[in-house]
């Protein structure tokens, strides 16, 4: 028997005169694509929970939509667009706490993609450091800037969009202050913890 795609089984769904036969023809529509929306919220939050509860309210909010959706595109791009968007509004609720957003930095943020932290740093330690020097160093934009698209792994122009960024170069222009302050502060710090500094090193 030929699978039925995404818009015939939303056809059958609509279609459907008994209530368990809706049921079940809706649960196969969103069942399908759990997994891929599942993955991605887990990109997103880096927490398996968090992110299986963002899959649920994506297909709850799908679900209550279905009316909206007319066939002018493919299902899966009206559905995708629901789950970025709830993601989006996720994220643009995390933005708003930096002390949230600092706290849940992992250590792959820790060398900024760059030798001289990696170097400098022990990795058990610079996790720490890297949110401390951020606090003092960065201001709040840059901050989240460096966090959307370093931890959460979002491209630089979804984040120009997500912040509201309005400055010609967006996003980046944060990215490359923000790298120029930290790379500033990591080398004070060295100079400060540099072993035999101001003494004799004989």
């Amino acid at each position: 028997m030929e699978e039925l795609t995404d818009e015939e089984l939303l056809l059958r769904y609509r279609g459907a005169t008994n209530a368990a036969v809706g049921d079940s023809l809706i649960s196969q529509l969103f069942q399908r694509h759990h997994t891929r929306v599942a993955a991605w919220c887990y990109r997103l939050t880096g927490n398996i929970d968090a992110a299986e509860d963002l899959a649920q309210e994506i297909f709850l909010k799908a679900f209550q939509r279905l009316d909206s959706f007319r066939g002018e595109s493919r299902f899966t791009t009206w559905l995708y667009t629901i789950a970025r968007n709830h993601c989006m509004d996720q994220l643009r609720l995390r933005a708003s706490d930096p002390q949230q957003m600092s706290d849940e930095m992992p250590d792959q943020l820790a060398d900024l993609r760059t030798e001289a932290i990696s170097s400098a740093l022990e990795r058990r330690e610079s996790e720490q450091l890297v949110r401390d020097l951020m606090r003092k160093s960065l201001d709040e934009t840059e901050a989240k800037v460096m966090t959307l698209h370093y931890v959460h792994e979002l491209p630089l122009d979804s984040v120009t969009r997500l912040l509201g960024l309005t400055n010609p170069s967006g996003a980046k222009a944060h990215i490359v202050n923000a790298r120029r302050k930290l790379a500033r502060a990591v080398a004070q710090w060295r100079e400060r913890t540099a072993p035999g500094r101001g003494g004799s090193n004989a």
